[in-house]
């Protein structure tokens, strides 16, 4: 079983090196990843096939076209089957873990890269959902793309050398929410600073206690809102 990406970006030159590299790529070329990409310019209006305008009503910059953005969707579907449609927005939902999960699960997902000022309103009524990497503007969504891409790929069966990669880390159900604990290897002594005596007497019980409490920890100190949250699931 297979999961495909379909990629609606005016740069789709972009994401060459980015399919053929590490995690991605290893996902790309065992047949468990399939990503295609496809530019609203293929579908672009008038002799200089222009996918964006000025907008209605005034305002600065230039808002890409309804038209453009669908009838690319719309030759995908035609061509590949139907996705999941994901508009990448500083608007949407935050992306989480959880979610990441959750697109990880479906078949096929598409991917639509905003550009310029913004897309035209009427777009949304083409989209599922809508996903932000976070508080802040990115100049177009193939960054975001990538990062959903990444995510997804690293969940799917066979991806990683180890799938227990995937399971006791930040954000996982694993750890309940919780920030992932700190990490050590070899030396076991580094310009004076030693790896834990903890992590090195063979006791796995006692290690998976040290982990949880380093979990704990971290996460109050970094990220009070998780810490709020963990509390409030392991309250009776």
């Amino acid at each position: 079983m297979s999961m495909r990406f379909d990629v609606v970006t005016l740069f789709p030159e972009m994401f060459d090196a980015f399919l053929t590299t590490s995690i991605v790529g290893r996902a790309v070329t065992s047949g468990a990843l399939a990503v295609v990409r496809r530019s609203p310019r293929d579908f672009g209006k008038g002799r200089h096939r222009a996918v964006d305008d000025s907008p209605y009503g005034g305002g600065s910059g230039m808002v890409m076209r309804v038209d453009c953005i669908v009838e690319c969707l719309e030759s995908l579907a035609a061509e590949h089957g139907a996705a999941h449609r994901v508009l990448l927005t500083p608007q949407g939902a935050l992306l989480t873990q959880r979610k990441v999960m959750e697109l990880a699960d479906r078949p096929a997902v598409a991917l639509v890269c905003g550009r310029y000022e913004g897309i035209d309103e009427r777009v949304r009524g083409y989209i599922d959902e809508e996903v932000s990497l976070g508080d802040f503007v990115l100049t177009g969504g193939e960054v975001a793309a990538m990062a959903i891409i990444d995510a997804c790929a690293r969940l799917l069966p066979g991806v990683l050398g180890n799938a227990a990669s995937a399971e006791h880390e930040s954000h996982s159900p694993a750890m309940g929410g919780l920030l992932e604990y700190p990490q050590y290897t070899r030396p076991a002594e580094y310009r004076g600073v030693s790896v834990p005596d903890v992590l090195q007497n063979g006791n796995h019980a006692v290690i998976d206690a040290w982990r949880m409490a380093e979990a704990e920890r971290r996460t109050e100190a970094r990220r009070p809102d998780l810490w709020q949250a963990w509390k409030a699931r392991k309250a009776p």
